[in-house]
Order: structure tokens, then sequence, then C-alpha cells
């Protein structure tokens, strides 16, 4: 099956670990699958903010190097056995690093099958970013129709899907954002309210709008604004540990979890999306299936040119982005 590829390929490099981050574009072999693997020819490659983190060697996940990033890809499948998909189907899928390249391997068992005609951009948000936050709101978060959800970073990637999908649960949905385009971004992506946690007092603000606190807090920004955060709590609340998109790990005051009787918990899709190959399926098919219902709307992200990904991951990481970035991919 893979007799007529080519040998070689345009490919992003990771050659060494330094905090600038850098990589390289190089010319590499085209990888061939293993068992169970799916050989992808990339035409789009998703853009996650521990994207910003792997290059720098700050990530849970450290691949020896050299090694090429990118762990969420869109293409066709041309290579590969072991899974139901057949050659020329159009999938999206997590490629466990690798995808910011032509070709990229993907397990059988990540790879969805995706119609012809949806958005890039569309198809890698609901196969990565809404997953994540579904899994997080209803299994984690246990969030209830009629409780209130504060969503930080709502106009990014997780945190727009946080927005959305908390809308379609029932939740009345408090955004937060940085900036005044980003805070009208999740307005007019659906939120009861928006505020900007830049605001050395939107802690003061969000009590305004929600006096009896938050039930549940979606929060992949972490540090400061984490800590802060448990002072939103209602009684009972569930506060969701999503990521550190701030740079540093939120130191939890303990006491606060203890006076409202509340909770923190950690939540790593991808690790239970190797753990649980069924559940994360079946909450990819949902997502997938209220888009083409038209119950979902996605927060338009912005596309960059393949050979500008070093400029993508620095606006990615100056959260100068809304909604889902993602590479275009030439061949």
């Amino acid at each position: 099956m893979t007799n007529n590829l080519p040998l070689s390929m345009r490919a992003w490099r990771v050659e060494e670990i330094s905090d600038r981050g850098e990589m390289h574009l190089r010319d590499v072999e085209v990888p061939r699958p293993g068992p169970d693997q799916y050989l992808v020819r990339v035409e789009a490659a998703g853009l996650a903010f521990g994207d910003t983190l792997i290059v720098r060697g700050k990530y849970q996940v450290k691949p020896p190097l050299p090694f090429t990033p990118g762990s969420e890809v869109l293409g066709t499948i041309v290579a590969g056995e072991g899974g139901d998909l057949p050659v020329g189907t159009r999938v999206a899928s997590s490629s466990r690093q690798g995808g910011f390249a032509q070709y990229a391997l993907v397990p059988c068992s990540e790879a969805v099958a995706i119609p012809q005609d949806i958005d890039p951009g569309d198809a890698l948000a609901l196969r990565s970013n809404y997953p994540t936050s579904l899994f997080a709101l209803r299994m984690a978060g246990r969030l209830q129709p009629g409780e209130t959800l504060l969503v930080h970073a709502a106009a990014g990637g997780v945190g727009s899907a946080a927005l959305q999908l908390g809308k379609l649960m029932g939740a009345r949905v408090i955004a937060t954002a940085g900036g005044p385009r980003k805070v009208q971004a999740c307005l007019d992506a659906g939120a009861d309210a928006a505020l900007d946690y830049g605001d050395p007092d939107w802690v003061d603000a969000f009590r305004k709008v929600a006096p009896g606190g938050a039930d549940v807090i979606y929060d992949p920004v972490g540090g400061e604004i984490g800590a802060q955060s448990l002072r939103c709590l209602a009684f009972g609340a569930r506060y969701l540990v999503i990521g550190f998109a701030a740079g540093t790990l939120t130191q939890l005051p303990a006491n606060r979890l203890l006076l409202h009787n509340a909770s923190a918990v950690g939540v790593l899709w991808g690790e239970v999306r190797k753990r649980d190959i069924a559940l994360a399926a079946q909450l990819t098919r949902e997502v997938y299936g209220w888009h083409a219902e038209g119950r979902i709307r996605l927060m338009p992200g912005p596309s960059f040119d393949f050979d500008d990904a070093q400029a993508a991951l620095a606006a990615l990481e100056g959260r100068s982005t809304v909604g889902k970035a993602w590479l275009r991919v030439p061949h």
C-alpha cells in the first residue's frame, strides 16, 4: 500500500530544547505505518496550547529529539492496516505528535471519518476540543441544567467548546477572556455574561452577575486566575483543572474548598482517551452529531500557512488568537 508514496516530505522539527522553542523546516523521510496505524496525507494540523510547551520541553510528554510536534491532524488515509476505514477516507485524528508535516501516522483507534465538505478548523475542534470539554463538564464536573458555569479563556479552543457545550447542557454560562475583542467574541458565541480576567476586579464583577457563585468552574488558565477562581465557588461546586496556560501551576487554597464543600478535579483527556477508547468514540460521535444538527456553533478560528508555523505558535502563546487555530498543509 505504500509503493506509490513519496520518499520524503516537509516537516517541522524540534532538534534541541530551549526557551525559544525553535522549530526548523526540514525534508525528512515519509513514515511507514506499523500495525494498527494509518498513514494520513495531512491537509490541516491543529494548534493547541500544549504545542507551545512541548517545543520548549515544558510539557508532561517529552518526545526524544529530534521530533515533529503536532498532536491533531486532518487528512486522507493513504496507507495502513488494522482499522475499519479504507484508504481514501478523510479523517480527523489525534496523532500523538508528528502532525506538523505533510504525512503523519495516527493510531487506527483515534481516526474518525468526517464529511468531505466540513471546514478543517471545525473538524479539528470537534475532534479534540469538544470531546475534551464534554468529558470535563459531563463526567468530571457533573454539570446540571440550571447550574452556573464559569469558563475561563472562553475565546480559546477548549474554552469556546466549554462555552458552547455548557449552553447546550442547559447551564447559565459566565465567560472570561483577555481583552475587549475576546470578551465580545464570547458574547457573540452565546455567553450569558462575559468578563475580562485582565481586570484585577474580575472576581467582584463575577459576584455581581452571579451572586450565588459558580457550580462548575472550567479552568484551562491556572496560576493566579485559578487561585482567585476559588473565591467564586458555590456550595458544593466542582473546580475543573484543565491546564495551565498562564504558565504557572495553580496554588489551591484548600480552606476555600473546605468552606464551600467543594472539590477540585483534574481533567487529562488525552489519558482518558487512551484508557477508554469506547468512551472517547462515543463523546466524539455526539459532538459531530450535534454539529451536523446545527445544535452547536463553533467560534471561528484563524488558519496559518504551513511555513508560518513558528509564528502561529507565537500567536497562540501570546493569546492573540480566538477559537481553534490550525495550519494549512500544502502538497
